[in-house]
């Protein structure tokens, strides 16, 4: 967990370090809000930065927004002033915490955004002998290439594979090249000088240089443009980088880990994706099975996120019934463990008494009808309210239910409905365009 601290947090900036250090944290301090941006532009990076609340909150926020910086904001400042906490998590902020600070409070936050780099949850002789491979190759700086479908946990895989690695005391540094615009990845990834382009008011340290030393996760590579994929190969090959608008290669030592949703060697033949990068990244492969497959990681999943998102909600932790887990298993789990966790989040809000029962289980209401009523003959299927409709309005129809569904989380939409997170974007915008009701975006992680 890297920490970044900015301001002088009313002169608990001693106790407060001391605290996150104590709990396995590595912590920076900045002065001030142009003081972590330069830091996060050279390749610092962070985890988790904590702002004095008479900053200028809402401009960080903006500025990490706008320089594509994934990370979480918690406010901190004297617990006498409420209403400088109400201003600051409406600023952007996602926690406050009073001053001076409380150490099991601190502890608490940490542990909240180091859990899911931590926890491995699983009981499947599948996903031991894919942990037994990882365990074998982790010590190696081999790349290693790790397919399945979206929501099987395979960023988890990759998080598993670096805390075993000899690299394991520097970072780790994760890129979703889905998620980030084409002709924004180039810059993300090898970084630029000031003035390269329209917008680059600063020299940025791409993610390689900022991994160097560590690991870098490039996470769904398939879906990454043919021109990238070439520059990308060289960086592999030469170990080196080329900032955009600079004027030398600068060497990196980075170990390189990719995930992909999709058939490899099925998209190489289909000219999407070169065969040298190919077997350039698939020096190692791993595969991690649809939850459909391991059953049996079900159970033991299923009351992870009970417990985790209990707590999260000031909840008293619920049993799990015998029928609740019945139906749980019986699912086939498209989204696989991305939508058992929504499922639980929903179930532990919306269950009643000392347990969580069947009826607190809601699945996906298309599924359940499949499996409840198979159309068995011609008049069952005329009845069906597809029958008749055009293609593209079903499509509308499923897309825009399932962001409901995921909560207007994009990015878990996308991997429910097996398409890319650009794909599902140009389709929201041209929904829009057509005046539709789309649901807002609350999220794209």
């Amino acid at each position: 967990m890297r920490l970044l601290i900015i301001g002088e947090l009313y002169g608990q900036l001693g106790t407060a370090s001391s605290i996150a250090k104590s709990r396995g944290a590595k912590v920076s301090h900045v002065s001030d809000i142009e003081g972590a941006m330069n830091a996060l532009r050279g390749g610092q990076g962070a985890d988790l930065i904590m702002i004095e609340v008479r900053e200028d909150i809402e401009k960080l926020v903006t500025l990490l927004m706008r320089e594509r910086f994934n990370l979480m904001v918690i406010a901190c400042g004297l617990d006498t002033d409420k209403d400088a906490a109400v201003k600051a998590i409406k600023s952007g902020a996602k926690e406050y915490i009073p001053l001076p600070p409380d150490e099991e409070l601190i502890a608490a936050v940490l542990e909240a955004i180091t859990e899911e780099i931590k926890t491995v949850v699983f009981a499947s002789p599948a996903t031991m002998r894919t942990l037994a491979l990882a365990d074998q190759i982790a010590p190696s700086d081999a790349s290693v290439l790790i397919t399945g479908e979206s929501g099987t946990g395979k960023e988890v895989i990759a998080r598993y594979i670096h805390r075993k690695s000899k690299r394991a005391n520097n970072q780790m540094i994760c890129v979703n090249c889905a998620a980030i615009p084409e002709a924004l990845l180039e810059a993300e990834l090898f970084g630029h000088e000031k003035g390269a382009f329209t917008g680059a008011v600063a020299r940025r340290i791409g993610k390689f240089e900022e991994a160097d030393g560590g690991t870098i996760l490039l996470d769904e590579i398939s879906e990454m443009d043919m021109r990238l994929q070439s520059k990308l190969l060289r960086v592999l090959q030469e170990r080196e980088v080329d900032r955009i608008g600079g004027s030398k290669p600068v060497k990196v030592n980075i170990r390189v880990l990719a995930t992909s949703n999709r058939n490899m060697l099925e998209e190489v033949k289909k000219g999407t994706f070169r065969e040298d990068l190919y077997f350039r990244l698939n020096v190692i492969s791993l595969n991690m099975p649809p939850l459909r497959e391991r059953k049996e990681d079900i159970k033991p999943l299923a009351e992870h996120f009970i417990d985790k998102y209990s707590k999260a909600n000031g909840i008293p932790v619920r049993k799990l019934t015998e029928k609740a887990l019945a139906k749980l298993e019986a699912y086939s789990w498209q989204g696989n463990v991305r939508e058992l966790e929504n499922t639980m989040h929903r179930s532990v809000l919306l269950a009643s008494g000392n347990e969580i029962d069947a009826d607190a289980i809601y699945l996906s209401n298309a599924q359940e009808e499949i499996k409840a009523a198979p159309p068995a003959n011609n008049q069952s299927q005329a009845s069906n309210p597809l029958v008749g409709r055009s293609v593209e309005s079903v499509e509308q129809e499923l897309i825009i239910d399932t962001l409901s569904y995921c909560l207007g989380n994009r990015t878990h939409a996308a991997n429910i409905l097996g398409i890319s997170i650009r794909t599902l974007r140009n389709k929201l915008k041209t929904y829009s365009e057509q005046g539709l009701n789309v649901p807002p975006a609350v999220g794209e992680e």
